[in-house]
């Protein structure tokens, strides 16, 4: 990677952070979006960054948040979640070699997905789901987390759906974030896959995204919750968009 590249993908992830703390979603989405927009790095090289970034976002985030967590559910979530995280890495060795684009074009419409979920609003649940649908949440979750090292969409969708309190449903994602990173690092780790190149992105990019937590945690924006989804939203949109745009033309 170039100088420029390194420091936009630094820039990426130190915005995304920032998002993450005051919103609870969208990290991955928008490091792993703007990189392969913009060719920075690779999917897999992008995806392992991730994952160590979000681990680094976690452990500043939830530091006093973990009695704010509906355990119950996210215990289900997680035991979903491992399994299919080690699929979803299989399945990226696999498309990166066999079909660039096809794995391009995944990652914007799993982006363009979680951004039209979060435009429409939706009534929360009347009781809290299942123990078995917080379980489907993981596996899903667990694949997308493997294969881009975003959990984030089908888990999104599950949590904001749930009547609890909105502390427990961010801190619960931040948490579920943070088991996926710690798996997926673990396992590309031992398969060799933790080359040079993504530590030395790694070491760049985390003193960002830790100082942009702290800030985000500390110095939130003074917009109502509202303002703030509809900011994130066309930041994903336009992104997502963008992907999708370059695959089409490319074929």
């Amino acid at each position: 990677m170039s100088i420029e590249s390194i420091l936009l993908f630094v820039l990426f992830s130190g915005i995304a952070a920032y998002i993450q703390t005051v919103s609870g979603f969208a990290l991955g989405m928008i490091i792993m979006g703007a990189a392969t927009a913009l060719d920075l790095t690779s999917v897999p090289v992008a995806a392992a960054v991730v994952s160590l970034v979000t681990l680094t976002n976690g452990l500043f985030a939830l530091p006093g948040s973990l009695k704010n967590i509906y355990w119950r559910g996210t215990t289900a979530t997680i035991l979903g979640l491992l399994p299919s995280i080690i699929l979803g890495v299989l399945l990226l060795d696999y498309f990166s070699e066999t079909a660039y684009q096809i794995l391009k074009l995944l990652l914007g419409f799993t982006i363009l997905f979680a951004a039209v979920h979060q435009m429409l609003s939706q009534e929360p649940l009347k009781q809290v789901s299942s123990q078995s649908s917080y379980f489907i949440s993981g596996v899903l979750g667990g694949l997308f987390g493997g294969l881009f090292g975003i959990a984030g969409p089908p888990l999104i969708y599950h949590y904001y759906r749930q009547p609890l309190n909105i502390a427990f449903i961010r801190n619960g994602l931040i948490m579920l974030f943070v088991v996926t990173s710690v798996t997926r690092t673990l396992y590309i780790g031992v398969q060799g896959q933790l080359d040079s190149h993504i530590l030395m992105l790694s070491v760049f990019t985390i003193p960002a995204v830790g100082m942009a937590t702290l800030i985000g945690r500390y110095y939130p924006p003074r917009i109502s919750t509202k303002v703030l989804r509809r900011f994130v939203i066309a930041i994903l949109s336009f992104i997502a968009i963008n992907l999708i745009t370059q695959v089409l033309f490319s074929i």
